[in-house]
């Protein structure tokens, strides 16, 4: 993915996460920002279905040529799906972040936790 891309349908994390809300539950992955910043991604470590993740701490890692980077839950919850597809294949991270490289949906336990998450202007905004 050559161009720098914030789906409006989101929401984000200051860390650099996105989160795709449908009800109590969401797809989680990590911006085109971090994926550009991180280059390369060779590796990314999935968590077991059923744990849990709390909003603001880390709950994964994706490893790159360059560097090996936690990644943090946008939101409260417990993984109901990991991306198997990444385990093969890490790359669609950098391919297509937001679709094919999605890479956990979890079951939200405080769904009120996404007021607090940016809409895709204010988080371009506070990239520059």
């Amino acid at each position: 993915m050559s161009e720098a891309t914030y789906p409006d349908d989101l929401k984000y994390h200051t860390e650099h996460d996105w989160a795709r809300i449908e009800g109590d539950e969401a797809t989680f992955g990590i911006t085109w920002y971090a994926q550009d910043l991180l280059g390369e991604v060779v590796f990314f470590e999935a968590p077991a279905v059923g744990t849990k993740v709390t909003k603001d701490e880390p709950y994964t890692e994706v490893e790159s040529v360059k560097a090996v980077s936690e990644v943090v839950a946008p939101l409260s919850g417990e993984v109901t799906a990991v991306n198997e597809e990444l385990g093969s294949s890490p790359e669609g991270i950098n391919e297509d972040p937001y679709g094919k490289g999605w890479l956990v949906k979890v079951k939200l336990s405080d769904p009120s936790e996404a007021e607090a998450l940016l809409d895709a202007a204010a988080y371009e905004a506070q990239l520059s």
